[in-house]
């Protein structure tokens, strides 16, 4: 049987920033909207509109997080689930060693 219309995923794809720039430089000349630009370079719209709405948080334009701010959130959130399960094994080996020492 047919897969009765449902179409296969696509496979995910990542893309330079420098070419993530030209499609946002393009979509802010203002000659196309941003459903043609995703669609002559083979892009789905919502990407698209994503990198445009990043551009402009990271130039300013919306108050939302930078992309530096998005990765250092990343690392410190990485980071502090690290040391919670640090703390967490130094905590079993404290109960641990005071029963032994008793």
């Amino acid at each position: 049987m047919e897969s009765m219309g449902k179409k296969k995923p696509r496979p995910r794809r990542s893309f330079t920033p420098e070419f993530k720039a030209e499609i946002v430089g393009l979509c802010r000349r203002g000659d196309r909207s941003v459903g043609q630009v995703a669609k002559d370079f083979d892009l789905t719209e919502t990407a698209v509109r994503f990198w445009v709405g990043q551009a402009e948080t990271d130039a300013g334009e919306r108050p939302r997080l930078t992309s530096g701010e998005r990765e250092e959130l990343a690392r410190l959130r990485r980071e502090n689930r690290r040391l919670r399960e640090d703390v967490e094994v130094l905590k079993r080996a404290t109960a641990f060693f005071a029963t032994e020492t008793r």
